[in-house]
């Protein structure tokens, strides 16, 4: 949960953050998770499709991160149909695998989202 008492929901539907060299994008993601950590900013969920499931499985750069904060409560919604297309739905290392319809009900859920 987040400040004040808000739900927030952050969405990763990129391999890393933002749009520029893999290697940065993905620095980029492994900085603002330990922020939001260390900041004691935590979401009440993220979720993961498109190309963004490829950040939980197995040789992501933002793992220890994502166990981390799953550690500390947050939950973490993973697309199956997205891990399926990709080929990815064994090399899950964290968060729960789920369907679009458990990323929507977070969504509706949540005070505030936040794509990434």
């Amino acid at each position: 949960m987040s400040e004040a008492g808000k739900s927030v929901l952050i969405q990763v539907t990129r391999d890393g953050m933002g749009t520029a060299d893999p290697e940065l994008q993905h620095s980029l993601l492994a900085k603002y998770l330990l922020l939001l950590q260390q900041n004691g900013t935590l979401p009440g969920a993220i979720c993961f499709y498109a190309s963004g499931v490829r950040m939980v499985v197995e040789g992501s750069p933002v793992l220890e991160a994502l166990r981390s904060l799953e550690a500390h409560g947050v939950r973490l919604i993973v697309c199956k149909t997205c891990l399926d297309y990709f080929g990815l739905l064994d090399k899950v290392r964290v968060g729960i695998v789920g369907g679009m319809g458990d990323i929507i009900a977070a969504q509706w859920v949540a005070d505030k989202v936040i794509s990434l």
